[in-house]
C-alpha cells in the first residue's frame, strides 16, 4: 500500500516524539495528536513502526502512549535492571519475584475491574500497603502447597522469607536492606515512571491519570485479572 508523503512524515514525527516522552499529550503536541487521532494511514504508519521497535501504541484520555513489550530491553527495563535499581546488592529472583509481588499487590489495592472505571480508591497509606502485602504473603502460604504454588506461578513462600529477612527501621531509612528502603524505593521508580504520586512526608501513594488510564483498558481482559485476585486470595477478602 503506498502512502501518502505527509502521512509518512507526520508518523515519522510522532513516533520519534514517542521515543524521546514515551506519551503524546494532545495539549504538548496538538497538530501531532490530531494527525494520529483522525488520520487512519498516520496511525497505522506510527503502530507499523512501534510494532517493529518491539512496542505497541495505546491512546485514551487525550494521550497516546508508546509502551514497551515485556522482553523490550532497550526503551524498556530487564530482569537484571530491574534487580539493580530495586533489589538490595546480591539479590536473588526471590527479591525481583518480591518486587513484582509488592506491584501486584499495589494495583490491586487501588483497582478491582469492576464497572465504567476499575479504580476503588483515591490514596492508600505506606503503612496499610505493607500491612497488605504482608497478610496477602501469608494468605499464599497457608493457602497453597509448595507443588500449588510452583503451578500458579506465585512463590508466596520464597518472597516472604525475603520480605521478612529486610530489617525495620522507624527513622524512614532509604537503605534497600530494610522493609522502609525497600518499599520507598519501588514507589520513587513508579513516580519516576508517571504512574504514582509518592508523598513522602505523608506517606501517601495516589495514582496518577496515566496509571488509572492503563488499568482501565487493560483490565478489559478481566479473565487475567479475576485469576491473579484468586490467586492471592483478593476475590476471597473482598467477599467477607
Amino acid at each position: 500500500m503506498a502512502y501518502q508523503t505527509d502521512a509518512v512524515k507526520n508518523a515519522q514525527k510522532i513516533f520519534y516524539y514517542l521515543l524521546e516522552h514515551h506519551e503524546l499529550r494532545e495539549e504538548n503536541a496538538p497538530a501531532l495528536y490530531k494527525a494520529y487521532i483522525e488520520q487512519n494511514e498516520v496511525q497505522e504508519l506510527v503502530k507499523s513502526q512501534a510494532n517493529i521497535a518491539d512496542c505497541s501504541i495505546a491512546a485514551y484520555s487525550g494521550v497516546i502512549y508508546l509502551i514497551p513489550n515485556e522482553d523490550n530491553y532497550f526503551l524498556g527495563y530487564s530482569k537484571g535492571q530491574m534487580k539493580k535499581e530495586l533489589c538490595r546488592s546480591g539479590a536473588t529472583d526471590k527479591d525481583y519475584y518480591l518486587v513484582q509481588f509488592v506491584i501486584l499487590v499495589l494495583l490491586l489495592e487501588f483497582y478491582d475491574g469492576q464497572g465504567s472505571s476499575s479504580k476503588t480508591r483515591d490514596f492508600i497509606l505506606l503503612g496499610e500497603l505493607q500491612n497488605s502485602i504482608t497478610d496477602r504473603l501469608n494468605e499464599g502460604v497457608a493457602r497453597y502447597s509448595e507443588d500449588e504454588q510452583s503451578q500458579n506461578g506465585m512463590a508466596f513462600t520464597a518472597m516472604r522469607e525475603v520480605y521478612e529477612s529486610l530489617k525495620s527501621d522507624e527513622k524512614s531509612s532509604r537503605k534497600k536492606t530494610t522493609k522502609e528502603g525497600f518499599m520507598s524505593g519501588i514507589l520513587r521508580f513508579l513516580q519516576e515512571q508517571g504512574l504514582i504520586d509518592y508523598i513522602e512526608q505523608d506517606e501517601m501513594i495516589k495514582t496518577t491519570r496515566k496509571l488509572d488510564n492503563f488499568m482501565d483498558w487493560e483490565l478489559l481482559n478481566k479473565n487475567k485479572f479475576y485469576r491473579i485476585q484468586k490467586i492471592i486470595g483478593a476475590e476471597k477478602n473482598e467477599q467477607n
